[in-house]
């Protein structure tokens, strides 16, 4: 039995007919960059976050970079990150020429660790912390009371990297509205997932909306009339058609995925790996199902492949010890829960249209192997 991760096919056969309509209407039109099918998907979107704004931009790591140069941060600024997260975070500040500044995870949420940053802000750095990522990494939220708190404290800048927890909650506020601005992605693999690259920015300050819209418009409001140093950031009308049908559908896909951690959960207990722990104050949306396996992982996973199931290591180098960042000073052992992760984490399949036979057969496969 072949057993995908996600499987993309499944999920847009049921609404293919929807899908090729919204498209129709794009080319239709002819309106194929910022067009209508964004302006209303911008909409959609914002009324999803109980936000007061959300504008399309190109992908997920240019949300990033465009929310870090809307908020004032600057070649050589410190932006802290986790250390165990996709490359994406870390490289959107790299990309604006700022310094990323890594810090640990919490052993059971995989989440930044409240406990390193308030020890990195309280070094008297080479360098000035402008801002923050915290990364809702798997589909489930960072403390974002704590980090709240810092950044006022300290004065410095959150961008919420909300790219796979689009539609979790933390104490009932959308992933991504509680900082100064929320990046999403809309890769299509995401709960949430377009035909291509595309991204979100989301935000409940005015100003800062009006300057996002320059900054991904090549910094112009009028045509020929550039305001700013922009970025040519824009979301595609396709894709933006595309996201209008999809958006329909995110809570039911993301009940099935928590109905599927359920079920995983109650029948992985008690075996030697730790199966997702939950914090109190967030809601998962389980973009991933990620097993702490404590003995043999990549056995683990060799034994699922060769079964025909879908299984991947998020993330076997953390970013601190990859070549791209050496540049940075970080040895082994400098973050060890982050490394402990890579080397212990598994993610399972996650697909929120498993049938009862794929979900039993990832269960007993994953039970065989470690019953040796």
């Amino acid at each position: 039995m072949k057993i995908s991760a996600f499987d993309l096919k499944r999920q847009v056969a049921p609404i293919r007919r929807e899908i090729d309509e919204a498209i129709k209407e794009v080319v239709d039109s002819s309106g194929f960059i910022l067009g209508k099918a964004v302006a209303d998907f911008e909409d959609n979107a914002a009324r999803y976050c109980n936000a007061k704004y959300a504008l399309g931009v190109s992908n997920g790591t240019d949300s990033i970079s465009l929310s870090l140069l809307a908020l004032g941060i600057m070649p050589g600024d410190g932006v802290i990150c986790p250390a165990f997260t996709y490359y994406a975070t870390a490289g959107a500040v790299a990309a604006i020429g700022a310094r990323p500044v890594f810090a640990e995870i919490d052993r059971d949420t995989y989440n930044i660790s409240i406990e390193s940053v308030e020890r990195i802000l309280a070094k008297k750095a080479r360098f000035k912390i402008k801002a923050i990522i915290p990364v809702h990494l798997y589909g489930q939220c960072c403390d974002m009371g704590e980090i709240m708190r810092l950044a006022r404290r300290h004065k410095i800048k959150v961008v919420e990297d909300a790219a796979q927890a689009f539609g979790a909650e933390y104490k009932g506020r959308k992933a991504g509205t509680i900082g100064d601005c929320g990046s999403i992605s809309f890769y299509p693999g995401k709960n949430l997932g377009a035909f291509g690259d595309a991204g979100l920015i989301i935000t409940n300050n005015k100003a800062l909306a009006g300057k996002l819209g320059i900054l991904r418009n090549q910094g112009n409001k009028t045509k020929y009339i550039h305001q700013l140093l922009g970025r040519n950031n824009r979301m595609d009308s396709i894709q933006a058609a595309v996201l209008n049908v999809k958006l329909k559908y995110l809570d039911e896909w993301n009940k099935k995925r928590q109905e599927l951690a359920q079920y995983y959960n109650n029948n992985l207990s008690g075996l030697a790996l730790k199966t997702p722990f939950l914090a109190g104050y967030s809601t998962h949306i389980y973009h991933q199902y990620v097993l702490r396996v404590l003995k043999n992982r990549d056995g683990l996973m060799n034994h699922l492949q060769e079964k025909g199931i879908d299984s991947r290591v998020f993330y076997p180098i953390p970013l601190h010890l990859q070549k791209c960042f050496k540049y940075l000073g970080y040895r082994i052992k400098d973050l060890p829960q982050a490394e402990k992760a890579a080397k212990e984490t598994l993610a399972i399949p996650a697909d929120p249209g498993l049938t009862f036979e794929e979900r039993d057969c990832v269960v007993t496969s994953i039970k065989e192997f470690l019953h040796g």
